[in-house]
């Protein structure tokens, strides 16, 4: 939705088809997990305690909100239509647009110089990487998603073996950072896949909760079962590391699977609860404005370099980004950002082509 609604309409039009309200609820959740994962005092998950399960935040969001890109990409690229090949130039300038913009946010957020490794240039790149993939089948994307997230560790582990340990700005931001794009592919392509479905189903959603449920118990089973074998170490650790951003199999399926249910959740409870959804769904809406407002309020809180942890500025984060972004989609649409990256996106397809 671009332009502005009156309050009352907003209430009553907001989230409502083409726009699909799940799907920014569950944007939503992956922006304030990754504010939780950045300045909440989480510790570390233990499944049979409760107490720790705000824990569940570390890396997951950041995984759900890749497999949410990957939807997005889809969606804007056709839904569940493959683009006509003639559509296809078009669409290439637009994401190189998109990703262009997303890179100098992310560089710029990333000058603010915070603790926080920022994950917009990672994405910047990914909507050019994903170029190659457009007119691909939802089976083709799974089974590429499924190819990196099998083979993807354990290459890249080989690799730094036999180079022993190689690095170079590009080699450390592309391939052994904190976002390998290896790993951060399949996400992309499996929401791909998951966008080219009829994903507003009811019947869709139930099947992405039960999938959801049992890569995720896959993956940790994985992970348990190379911690209890001692295998979670050394070149193992490509296949059996489970742990938040570790990178490994286990942790992709795992990970990936959790935020697979999480999206089906969102999908299934957003269309009874929908009132109720709105704020999240306001601030799903526009995610590039409120991670880069995040990030800003740290910046702003204790200034350059500084680090500030605390459950208490978590809460008021989330309560801060859930008023101003239902307050902005009311009464002005798309968030600042968002209608930026649009911009960006539209003077590249309007460059001339020879």
């Amino acid at each position: 939705m671009s332009n502005a609604l009156s309050p009352v309409r907003w209430f009553h039009e907001f989230g409502r088809p083409p726009r699909i309200l799940g799907l920014d609820v569950a944007r939503a959740l992956a922006i304030l997990g990754m504010v939780g994962a950045h300045i909440g005092e989480t510790g570390s998950v233990v499944w049979g305690d409760p107490r720790t399960w705000a824990a569940l935040v570390n890396g997951r969001s950041s995984i759900l909100f890749a497999l949410l890109a990957g939807i997005s990409i889809a969606l804007m690229t056709g839904r569940s239509s493959i683009p006509a090949r003639e559509s296809i130039p078009d669409i290439r300038l637009r994401l190189v647009g998109r990703g262009a913009v997303i890179f100098v946010i992310g560089l710029t957020l990333e000058m603010l110089n915070t603790p926080i490794a920022v994950i917009l240039t990672l994405y910047g790149l990914l909507y050019v990487a994903v170029i190659p993939f457009l007119r691909w089948t939802p089976g083709r994307l799974l089974a590429g998603a499924s190819v990196l997230a099998l083979f993807g560790p354990p290459l890249l582990a080989l690799v730094s073996e036999v180079m022993r340990g190689p690095t170079g700005s590009g080699i450390d931001f592309v391939l052994y950072g904190s976002y390998p794009i290896t790993v951060w592919m399949v996400f992309i392509l499996a929401g791909m896949a998951i966008g080219r479905m009829q994903i507003q189903d009811t019947r869709s959603a139930w099947l992405m909760l039960g999938v959801g449920v049992v890569v995720s118990i896959v993956g940790y089973a994985l992970g348990g079962l190379g911690a209890q074998s001692g295998m979670s170490d050394g070149a193992a650790s490509a296949v059996f590391a489970v742990a938040p951003h570790s990178g490994g199999t286990a942790e992709i399926l795992g990970s990936g699977g959790f935020a697979l249910a999480v999206i089906a959740v969102c999908l299934l409870l957003s269309r009874p609860l929908r009132w109720a959804a709105l704020p999240l769904g306001a601030l799903g809406s526009m995610p590039l404005t409120a991670y880069s407002a995040h990030v800003l309020s740290i910046v702003l809180l204790v200034g350059p370099g500084g680090f500030l942890s605390s459950n208490s500025f978590w809460a008021a984060t989330t309560l801060f980004l859930l008023v101003a972004s239902t307050a902005w989609s009311m009464f002005f649409g798309r968030g600042p950002l968002e209608r930026l990256v649009g911009k960006g996106a539209t003077a590249m397809a309007a460059i001339p082509r020879q």
